[in-house]
């Protein structure tokens, strides 16, 4: 059958764009003709995957640089794209996708909106509204966990909800010895991402010597966050990684004793899937269903001394960590790419019935 991921921006990294092309890869190797279309050139463009068995388009310039004559030739690029392929479903990755691409889908495609936040983050901006607006009309509207589906079918009235958590892209035989001082924070540095909450709860966790913070992202915010740990008195203990590429995460969780999550708001983190297949326990706030069905250690939102506590708490044993790490393992194991790809099998099935 055939496959087709629409992305804003399909080579940017963030965690839609590498659920995308890890979805992409896993349904090109079971013989399906896949495609990931970017409607917007990234501004940076990140690699996910060294060969793609899927092809690759990008239709559009940078995204907010486009004026209506740029727009319609993207639109016109889209349509003639759609016409050269099979029919088959056209994944649509979040709600301005959804919005833009309604009116290009040749007739035969049977279409998919997926949602990659919470519903708590969508009520509290214009994500629910359009959700409620456009969502109803596709074949289907698809969420990460039951907790965010239930609520969107109950509150926003959505009469085709259906759950697929996010994939991890591989599957380590090694897991970490939790062992190395040093808790993990991965993610763009960027306000949504509240960096500034993990360091300050690292700094109130009062981390014995030599325990480390690693943040691994690179954003807007970074010298911000070290004119930030210097306040908190953690200068030294902050270490700044930027970026790592995909291919040399393994290390990075194999290196870590914990992994930490403060954002404001998240669907189903990859971060914390990657976590519980390296057996490494993790901290997050519990912002959606997505993280709770991840199985972190969660403390309240923005609850920073909560936070604090948990990392002490952890920091300070050796034997926590690896009973929290085994259980993550285990968890990990509803999430590997094989298991969500037969779901996504079962989904298209589903919607062809």
């Amino acid at each position: 059958m055939t496959v087709v991921f629409a992305c804003l921006d399909a080579d940017t990294l963030g965690g839609i764009q590498q659920v995308t092309h890890t979805l992409a890869q896993g349904l090109a190797g079971r013989g399906h003709e896949v495609h990931v279309v970017g409607l917007h050139r990234a501004a940076t463009p990140f690699r996910y995957v060294d060969r793609p068995r899927y092809r690759q388009h990008v239709v559009g310039g940078p995204l907010g640089t486009q004026g209506p004559l740029a727009r319609r030739l993207a639109d016109r690029r889209v349509k003639e794209l759609l016409r050269d392929v099979r029919p088959g479903y056209a994944v649509l990755t979040s709600p301005s996708v959804v919005t833009r691409m309604a009116g290009l889908l040749p007739a035969g495609f049977r279409s998919i909106g997926q949602y990659h936040g919470s519903y708590g983050h969508a009520r509290d901006c214009w994500h629910l509204a359009s959700i409620r607006k456009h969502y109803p009309d596709l074949d289907q509207a698809l969420f990460l966990s039951e907790d965010d589906a239930w609520a969107f079918s109950e509150h926003a009235l959505l009469p085709n909800t259906w759950t697929l958590p996010n994939p991890l892209g591989a599957w380590p035989e090694e897991t970490s010895a939790l062992d190395v001082p040093r808790v993990l924070g991965v993610g763009r540095l960027e306000g949504v991402k509240r960096f500034d909450r993990l360091i300050s709860a690292f700094a109130r966790a009062e981390p014995p010597p030599p325990w480390e913070l690693h943040l691994i992202g690179d954003g807007a915010e970074r010298e911000r966050l070290r004119a930030h740990a210097a306040g908190e008195g953690v200068a030294d203990r902050v270490v700044f990684r930027g970026l790592v590429p995909a291919h040399r995460m393994r290390e990075e969780y194999l290196n870590a004793s914990l992994v930490a999550l403060t954002s404001e708001h998240e669907g189903l983190p990859v971060v914390l899937l990657e976590a519980c297949a390296h057996g490494v326990p993790s901290v997050a706030f519990d912002v959606s269903g997505g993280v709770r069905s991840a199985g972190p250690v969660r403390v309240p939102p923005g609850d920073v001394d909560a936070f604090a506590a948990e990392l002490a708490a952890l920091m300070g044993s050796a034997r926590e960590r690896r009973r929290l790490g085994a259980a993550a393992r285990a968890r990990a194991e509803a999430f590997r790419l094989d298991h969500v790809l037969d779901r996504w099998e079962s989904l298209f099935a589903h919607i062809e019935r």
